[in-house]
């Protein structure tokens, strides 16, 4: 069993070995912090709270099984808000602790690496990756040997943030990655030409808080301004700058595959640019299903089950730790 809580999405996993899930449930908090133009911690620790036990009933009746069938439980330690990332963890370990079970705590970010492996079993490192979403963007090394190194990072917002806060200024909602895609729809990508920051060679860092300031004064400054081109370019400023960066990495480490993971991963235009990239420089390319991009327990449960085949446990007084890093355990 895997438990995901690490900002506002509530997730039970059951997997069963060869990571095949035998139920996902997901209770998302999108509705409740809509209003709010974001995610509030308090809030969303709450409603955690509220939903945790009812969501581990529901699980184990789909997938049919009882406590006692269970060989392991897993949650994300971190990275995440601490008061939502105490209620996953606290509900995992007495679930260990009562039936004499290991616990696993997981790295959420690797989490999202490993929704991968949910598609693409066989995959195999070494290999760079993308992990882009509201909270992270960075392009990682994987070795041979699993060992998780750092390449570049964002020095500001995340992509998946400056879509939340390009969709603010355009008036459109909460989150900004869909509704910004939908507004881009048979928009003009090349209509304005929004700022790419940190083009230089070999620098593998990102930022997108400039970007975010051209598309307010572009506001300011055309109030007649037509949605889908502005949507399309300020999309394809953020996305251009993705896929160059992630396939230049790739060439940097010698290693011809490029994996996507995280929740800006789901974005089509993002799909479309770096599976032409691949297919231009002869590179894989990888997704996860789009069901598994965004936040959930089925990716915490395929990482847990990479650990546990390797016997890899923690002790119940492992904490959660909101800061920890992609290279970090």
């Amino acid at each position: 069993m895997a438990i995901e809580s690490s900002c506002d999405d509530t997730g039970v996993c059951i997997l069963t070995e060869n990571r095949q899930i035998l139920s996902n449930i997901l209770s998302s908090q999108i509705d409740i912090h809509n209003k709010f133009g974001g995610v509030v911690p308090e809030i969303a620790s709450r409603q955690h709270l509220e939903h945790i036990n009812p969501l581990i009933d529901e699980a184990m009746k789909e997938a049919d099984i009882q406590f006692s069938d269970l060989d392991a439980v897993a949650a994300t330690r971190g990275p995440g808000l601490i008061g939502a990332l105490l209620i996953g963890v606290a509900a995992a370990k007495a679930i260990a602790f009562t039936n004499g079970i290991p616990f696993i705590g997981v790295n959420h970010l690797r989490g999202h690496i490993y929704a991968n492996y949910l598609a693409f079993p066989d995959l195999k490192p070494p290999f760079t990756v993308l992990l882009c979403s509201g909270g992270h963007t960075q392009l990682i090394n994987v070795s041979e040997k699993n060992d998780f190194t750092l390449l570049g990072n964002t020095l500001d917002d995340a992509a998946g943030e400056a879509f939340d806060k390009g969709a603010r200024i355009l008036n459109l909602g909460y989150p900004g990655g869909p509704l910004i895609q939908k507004a881009a729809e048979g928009g003009n990508a090349e209509a304005v030409q929004f700022p790419r920051a940190l083009r230089e060679k070999n620098n593998y860092n990102f930022s997108f808080s400039g970007l975010k300031t051209s598309l307010l004064y572009y506001i300011k400054k055309n109030e007649n301004y037509d949605l889908k081109d502005v949507a399309a370019s300020y999309q394809e400023a953020i996305i251009e700058v993705l896929v160059d960066k992630s396939f230049k990495a790739a060439r940097k480490t010698g290693t011809r595959k490029v994996i996507i993971a995280g929740g800006v991963a789901a974005n089509q235009r993002l799909r479309e640019k770096a599976i032409e990239k691949a297919k231009k420089w002869r590179y894989e390319v990888f997704f996860p299903p789009i069901q598994f991009c965004t936040d959930n327990a089925a990716m915490i449960a395929s990482a847990a089950w990479q650990r546990f085949i390797n016997d890899d446990f923690d002790s119940l007084d492992t904490p959660a730790k909101p800061s920890l890093t992609v290279s970090s355990e």
